[in-house]
């Protein structure tokens, strides 16, 4: 599901969840139908439904860390940041080794400025998961704000390394520009 959302389409994606939400049902999992009825709305932008959908399969199993941090996704899309935050701890205390909770968090983190407490989940992130290389390009980007430029640079490389081959041909040439910017930054 992730790689579907972050190298494919929304399309494939909402295929996934909705064939997530017909295998659960058809087996009788509860706690599973409502997790993918989640990720439906939420792919389809409707968050506050979403939400109501996590929530109820946390309550089914509350020790579910993806529907923590698909909730807290959905907030972020609703503007509710701090709140977040603490979804986010929540599905790292209850699923410590799900590398996605980390990564998301991390991402938050970066974009409202707290750039150190970002590396640091991307960090741990990779500890879990270390061919992600989505988590290296949050990485990078978070270096960079920061002003470490050599390891940006090296966490970019790492996104051409782990990137799916012979797929995101435009990713490859985004994250190529950013390398040769960074390499002008050091040679200043």
């Amino acid at each position: 599901m992730d790689e579907a959302i972050t190298y494919g389409s929304r399309r494939a994606a909402l295929s996934l969840a909705r064939r997530g939400v017909r295998d659960a049902q058809e087996r009788d999992l509860q706690g599973e139908a409502e997790y993918f009825k989640g990720q439906v709305d939420l792919l389809q932008s409707r968050f506050t439904r979403a939400i109501e959908h996590f929530d109820a399969a946390i309550r089914h199993n509350p020790a579910d860390g993806a529907s923590y941090n698909d909730r807290a996704l959905c907030m972020v899309e609703l503007g509710i940041i701090d709140d977040s935050l603490a979804y986010f701890d929540k599905g790292i205390e209850v699923e410590p080794d799900y590398a996605t909770v980390y990564h998301n968090k991390g991402w938050l983190l970066n974009n409202i400025g707290r750039h150190t407490e970002a590396i640091a989940c991307f960090r741990k992130a990779l500890s879990l998961e270390p061919r992600r290389a989505v988590t290296y390009d949050n990485l990078a980007d978070a270096l960079w704000n920061c002003g470490d430029f050599a390891g940006a640079r090296q966490a970019y490389i790492k996104v051409i390394a782990f990137l799916p081959p012979r797929r995101c041909m435009e990713i490859r040439k985004e994250i190529m520009h950013k390398i040769k910017q960074i390499e002008g930054e050091l040679k200043k």
